[in-house]
């Protein structure tokens, strides 16, 4: 079985131990990936943002994976606050209108007060 990670270069992953994603037996497990602009290192303070850059940071980690949001198999959604889960629906349903993964969504605390949502994808490497 081949293995391979790829990281983002986010000062977590080093910090914590973990990569952006791994690659084996034809999947691409990507971990919980929160709103970070990770060129400026800043969180945008609405949900939307923080959405469409965890999105971003996902997609491209999957096109280094060989793959793409249209081949995601499965979500998992984390959020502080349940309030800010609905927004985020047009946003997702944008991504994943060809995927249509199955998906879960917990609410929880994050790792910092700033983040409001985190998203974790399993996606098939066509």
């Amino acid at each position: 079985m081949s293995v391979r990670h790829i990281s983002t270069g986010s000062p977590f992953e080093a910090k914590i131990g973990y990569s952006r994603a791994v690659v084996a037996d034809g999947l691409v497990h990507v971990a919980g990936t929160t709103g970070y602009d990770y060129a400026t290192m800043t969180m945008p303070e609405a949900i939307t943002d923080q959405c469409r850059n965890a999105l971003a940071t996902i997609d491209a980690t999957l096109k280094q994976a060989g793959t793409g949001l249209d081949h995601v198999v499965r979500a998992t959604y984390i959020l502080p606050d349940r309030a800010d889960w609905e927004p985020c629906w047009p946003i997702l349903s944008q991504a994943f209108a060809t995927a249509l993964p199955a998906a879960t969504v917990f609410f929880a605390g994050l790792q910092t007060p700033e983040m409001k949502i985190e998203i974790e994808v399993t996606a098939r490497v066509p």
